[in-house]
């Protein structure tokens, strides 16, 4: 016995917490002496069964540990050395160790880590070949948030498949016996679910969703041919918008950003190359058929505050007061901000190359990886229709994007990270040079939704209204507006 330790002491009845002397004096737990002050004694043995170390309860609820800590194994440990069996149950603490034995008239095997949730991983860790010998771990730590952490940690110790968790009604064993409900508590241990890593499921479990008929909203596009291909929009996807510079991307984020206003949801509108006043001046065009943006002429003050209410101004218009490059964890902070404190449903971010150019250490390819992954988990939080707009690389040969040259999810700009993570992607194509210099084809590039592809529409932006609309071939449409370079 190592000499540091106290004399071991009487093994005692526990009435306040309901123990028995002779579950007491199974383990060894016993009342002492430490220095002139009573004390209630845990004697911890190694793996041959020798007293290492105590650890010592105070009447204040304080504890101590004497003796050589690291050649401790768990406690109780030594009832049971090298046995093996069916059933093994762990507690946080030598009185729920005493109390899980004894509703089970002290027959099967009940063991305690010393160190509470803190240390828990690490003391079933030393005692792995004595845990690993019993065909199930029953893990029954305290019902508080320590209490689960710690037991998920334990879990993850044991081999696949041997770790149960129970779920208890009170806070610990102790708090079951001592409340008489010994029932429950034997009923926690046989009960207890096996141990599965986060987003694991068991697909049996799985009939009362698959029964369920689950409604999909979807909001519709302002192009009705794109709606046969995706069946609109729904909140929760990530669209990526993707044009060559000039081509138009931006006027369909506005478009789209339009149709949701008229279908009652709110948004937040994020452009990145323009100030507040031009956001809010391009939506209220909208409304007024008059790209405000350009000019006012000839709309009176009492019409620009009907298209305000209508837009901006209705109360569901968000914008984000910032121009040029900023901090990737302040811009998803602001999304957050705009789904939780403001209620937005959807949002335009315009555009991933501004804030891929706000890193520090600049690697494109790392950083977009970095954002879309963010912009991703971010959308699956907070149930987020994201619109993305992104950017193009340049293309080889002669002919640009300026020029009508087809878009593939290959162009896309810095990763492939934005087409895989991107639930639809959406290329904007308009040849400058053409007999129809204002007319776009909409290609879906990515559908994960419906998996079709392909061209989606045809638009044609209307310089004097400021609109896009649709229009069904471009071959025999006639174009008699002036030509608009950029839109």
């Amino acid at each position: 016995m190592n000499q540091d330790l106290l004399p071991f002491g009487e093994a005692q009845a526990l009435p306040r917490r309901g123990i028995t002397e002779e579950t007491c004096r199974k383990y060894g737990y016993t009342l002492g002496d430490y220095h002139g002050e009573a004390v209630q004694i845990a004697t911890y043995r190694d793996s041959t069964g020798n007293p290492v170390a105590q650890k010592l309860r105070f009447k204040d609820k304080q504890f101590k540990f004497i003796g050589d800590t690291k050649k401790a194994g768990l406690f109780g440990q030594h009832l049971f050395r090298n046995k093996g069996g069916k059933i093994l149950v762990i507690t946080e603490g030598e009185i729920d160790a005493l109390s899980m034995s004894q509703v089970q008239g002290n027959k099967f095997p009940v063991v305690s880590v010393g160190t509470g949730a803190a240390g828990a991983k690490k003391a079933v860790a030393n005692s792995l070949e004595f845990c690993e010998s019993y065909d199930k771990v029953v893990i029954c730590f305290d019902n508080d948030a320590a209490g689960r952490t710690a037991a998920q940690e334990v879990a993850s110790v044991l081999s696949v498949g041997k770790a149960y968790i129970t779920t208890l009604p009170l806070k610990d064993a102790n708090e079951m016996l001592v409340a008489n409900k010994h029932g429950e508590l034997v009923s926690a241990m046989w009960d207890a679910k096996v141990y599965r890593p986060d987003g694991i499921i068991d697909g049996k479990n799985m009939w009362e969703d698959i029964i369920k008929d689950d409604e999909i909203p979807s909001i519709d596009y302002p192009f009705a041919k794109l709606n046969e291909k995706t069946l609109g929009m729904r909140r929760g996807e990530l669209v990526t918008i993707t044009a060559g510079s000039g081509v138009g991307k931006s006027q369909v984020c506005r478009e789209i950003s339009y149709e949701l206003l008229k279908r009652g949801e709110s948004i937040g509108y994020i452009a990145l190359e323009e100030n507040t006043k031009r956001t809010a001046l391009s939506l209220m065009g909208l409304s007024m058929n008059k790209p405000l943006h350009i000019a006012r002429e000839g709309v009176t003050e009492g019409e620009l505050r009907v298209a305000f209410d209508e837009t901006v101004g209705s109360g569901r218009v968000f914008l984000y007061d910032h121009f040029g490059s900023m901090a990737t964890d302040n811009l998803l902070n602001r999304i957050r901000y705009l789904s939780k404190a403001c209620g937005v449903g959807w949002v335009v971010l315009d555009h991933l190359s501004i804030v891929v150019s706000s890193q520090e250490n600049h690697d494109e390819r790392k950083a977009i990886d970095s954002i879309m992954t963010q912009l991703r988990s971010l959308c699956e939080e907070t149930g987020l229709g994201l619109i993305l707009v992104s950017h193009l690389k340049r293309p080889s040969g002669d002919r640009g994007w300026e020029n009508g040259l087809e878009t593939n999810l290959n162009s896309l700009r810095g990763s492939a990270a934005i087409a895989q993570l991107s639930d639809i992607c959406l290329g904007v194509e308009r040849d400058q040079q053409s007999d129809t210099p204002n007319v776009s084809t909409i290609r879906v590039l990515k559908n994960r939704f419906t998996g079709e592809t392909g061209v989606g529409c045809y638009v044609f932006y209307d310089k004097s209204s400021g609109r896009m609309t649709e229009v069904e071939d471009p071959n025999t449409f006639e174009d008699e507006t002036e030509t608009t370079e950029d839109f």
